[in-house]
């Protein structure tokens, strides 16, 4: 069966694709695979995914070890619906997008590990906010990132 509903497409870009494009695309996926297309990518991509990404979306129940870093050539060459660049400025080149959204949020890699924690909120909470923009909440509406007040790993995909 298709469908002439057209789903946006979302591209996560920062300079290695290492860390927090990454944790935004498998965010974005967690909440609704369905709904967009979501893809990461690196400027200058390092090759493989830091393995604080993958600790700290393990915290999540996100799975990232057999993710690998991107370079903008090996992602679709399409026009995007939405562009989110992580903080990378000039170093992340123009991509054709109908959107760009910059989100400042600091590299977590080399951080205390409670600061990383509040770094991977930040980004969790910006993909909630981007989805409920993007789709109007549109997700599988039973999915929150929120507090996990069992552990003092914060949010969990519920």
């Amino acid at each position: 069966m298709t469908s002439s509903r057209t789903i946006p497409r979302i591209l996560f870009v920062c300079v290695a694709n290492s860390c927090r494009s990454q944790m935004a695309e498998a965010l974005a996926t967690a909440l609704g695979r369905e709904a967009w297309e979501v893809w990461s990518a690196g400027s200058h991509p390092s090759g493989s995914v830091h393995p604080l990404a993958v600790q700290l979306m393990a915290e999540l129940g996100i799975d990232l070890t057999t993710h690998r870093s991107k370079g903008l050539h090996e992602v679709p060459s399409k026009r995007w619906d939405y562009v989110v660049t992580m903080g990378c400025q000039d170093e992340c080149p123009a991509v054709n997008a109908r959107h760009r959204i910059d989100w400042a949020i600091p590299d977590p890699v080399g951080l205390p590990l409670e600061e990383a924690r509040r770094i991977r909120d930040q980004v969790a909470g910006l993909v909630r906010h981007l989805k409920n923009t993007v789709l109007g909440g549109a997700l599988d509406k039973g999915a929150v990132v929120g507090k996990d007040k069992s552990s003092h790993h914060p949010p969990a995909l519920r």
